[in-house]
């Protein structure tokens, strides 16, 4: 079954959390029945106090939501294998289940007991909220696509009344400490409590960042770490958001060649050059009238969404169709957004992780820029966001290095469209020896158990499994069959 997916940090000398006395200390995590929401047959959930603030472990605490699929093989056990989805802003309980439906082979079941975990700020773990209208829980996340230097200033505006709702919500005292470094703080009390010497970890998208801060801070408590679809060393900051431009015309290709291969069904056009001229003539018509709830911005964040997994793409060419042809479509996702956690629990962490850009005119730029670098995708990912008007972070960023032993696999998708290949090329180098790179010759977000190259998902069960790392960086070419 294939993944489909929804949708930075003190120096470690700094705080690290954990002291030596806490490595053989903690209260022991009783298990129990989760939450109607994520529960799952053999899935088991507790909870885990930490402190708010690691700067002062003695002072207020908040609460953070774990789950656990416990292997089935005890004698065969070597230990928990911690597990993030990415976002930031997603929740996390119910991921080991899904990954076990997507096809997580029976060898890493045995070896691990599989431990999910709702990030601090997020879903059951003390939750965030910025108070915001469905509207602007919908466009502090997709502000609208921009085309001229007003339309930026129009943004700002609504941008920073989005901040100062965040910074004044009921839970803005807890805000500053939203951030990677304290989650990945969390995980070694997650580590402590369970009992664990060591933590193996796998994590996706954003999920890498957290898993390189993890294995900075604590290098001596990391076991096999798995990076998968990697961010840059530098975090989800400015500018790894506005990489999605590149991305996005990396992996465009792969669609244009699907939906030319049938103009007869899907009336995009005979050739990638003619999909590709259809994706503008489509987003500027919805920019100028909207239909069944689609305007430009909502096409494009559709199409960068779905874009990230080849099973969706004849869905993706099956709705540029209807809106083509003015056919009936399935209401947009997310222009009815309930709560807001997932938009105030990302810009907790991508706003507190690092500075932004604060100049207006600094975005007009970007955004003019890449209007030319990445016409389809480019002026979006340039826009202002409410970092803008975030305060400075309460720690500098964590400096990913290759001091600690040799213990990460990262596997990169060739053409990915929301964390190309360059960032994840930055993080291999900032690792050093650390680590080794696995590239897999497909497109799409996140290669591990969603994509057809048997190679790179050969590359990370055996790791998880047996321990065996490749000698050196791997290329997994397309080979027939997968």
């Amino acid at each position: 079954m294939k993944r489909i997916l929804p949708a930075a940090l003190a120096a470690a000398a700094m705080v690290s959390g954990v002291s030596a006395a806490d490595a053989t200390e903690g209260t022991p995590v009783t298990w129990g029945p989760c939450p109607a929401d994520v529960a799952k047959p053999g899935l088991r959930c507790s909870t885990l106090d930490v402190p708010l603030d690691y700067r002062h472990p003695d002072g207020p605490k908040i609460s953070v939501a774990l789950s656990r699929l416990a292997s089935a093989k005890p004698a065969q056990r070597r230990g928990v294998l911690l597990v993030n989805q990415g976002g930031p802003g997603l929740t996390g309980l119910g991921f080991p289940a899904s990954l076990v439906e997507a096809g997580l082979p029976q060898p890493v079941r045995d070896a691990y007991d599989v431990i999910g975990f709702d990030p601090r700020g997020i879903g059951h773990s003390a939750p965030v909220t910025c108070d915001l209208t469905p509207k602007q829980t919908v466009e502090s996340v997709n502000p609208p696509f921009p085309y001229r230097p007003a339309d930026v200033t129009k943004a700002a505006e609504a941008a920073k009344t989005v901040a100062q709702q965040c910074l004044t919500s009921k839970t803005a005292s807890a805000l500053p400490f939203i951030t990677t470094a304290n989650t990945a703080r969390d995980m070694d009390r997650i580590r402590v409590a369970l009992g664990e010497p060591k933590l193996s970890y796998y994590g996706d998208s954003y999920g890498t960042y957290l898993g390189a801060v993890y294995t900075t801070l604590f290098p001596q408590r990391s076991d096999r770490i798995v990076l998968d679809s990697s961010l840059g060393p530098e975090g989800y900051d400015a500018e790894a958001l506005r990489s999605q431009g590149l991305g996005f015309e990396i992996r465009f290709p792969d669609f244009a060649k699907l939906a030319a291969a049938d103009p007869a069904r899907y009336g995009l056009g005979a050739t990638p050059a003619a999909v590709r001229a259809k994706y503008f003539e489509l987003a500027e018509r919805l920019d100028r009238v909207p239909a069944q709830g689609y305007d430009g911005t909502t096409f494009r964040t559709i199409t960068a969404a779905l874009l990230r997994a080849d099973v969706a793409l004849p869905a993706l060419a099956k709705l540029w169709h209807q809106l083509d042809v003015g056919e009936p479509v399935a209401a947009a996702a997310g222009t009815d957004a309930g709560s807001d956690n997932f938009a105030a629990g990302y810009l907790a962490v991508v706003c507190g992780d690092s500075r932004w850009p604060q100049a207006v005119a600094t975005y007009q730029r970007t955004v003019a820029v890449d209007r030319v670098r990445y016409p389809m995708y480019g002026p979006y990912a340039a826009n202002i966001r409410p970092c803008a008007f975030w305060p400075s972070p309460v720690e500098p960023p964590v400096r990913i290095t290759g001091r600690g032993p040799a213990n990460v696999l990262m596997l990169q998708n060739l053409r990915d469209p929301a964390t190309p290949m360059p960032g994840a090329l930055r993080l291999r180098a900032a690792f050093g020896d650390r680590a080794r790179l696995v590239t897999a010759d497909q497109g799409g977000h996140v290669a591990y158990l969603n994509g057809s190259n048997q190679c790179g998902n050969d590359a990370v069960s055996d790791y998880l499994a047996t321990g065996h790392r490749p000698a050196h960086d791997v290329f997994c070419r397309v080979t027939p069959g997968g």
